[in-house]
């Protein structure tokens, strides 16, 4: 998912969170026989919120494992035998970075 995209997803779902709140401030306020529509329409935004983050939980998921795949396909043997080398320097000098 491309940042703007994100961003604007993010907005959205700001803007459902908000109204939602704005449901619940108003909850006290609402006539008895307008209580189950608004009910209603708050399940609805909870809904829509709720797919929202489990898509965002997915794509995460999928960049991870994509991350996951990349990694595992790089050859960390020189990086590792440097770092064994500068580490067992360090500890015949005792000084880091030596």
């Amino acid at each position: 998912m491309l940042m703007e995209d994100r961003g604007r997803e993010q907005e959205e779902l700001e803007a459902k969170v908000g109204e939602l709140e704005r449901i619940a401030d108003s909850l006290n306020e609402v006539p008895d026989e307008e209580l189950v529509d608004t009910l209603g329409e708050a399940v609805e935004l909870l809904t829509d919120i709720n797919a929202r983050i489990e898509d965002r939980l997915d794509a995460a998921g999928e960049e991870t494992s994509e991350i996951g795949d990349l990694l595992g396909g790089v050859d960390f043997g020189p990086f590792d035998e440097a770092l064994e080398e500068h580490e067992a320097r360090e500890r015949a000098t005792g000084e880091p970075g030596v």
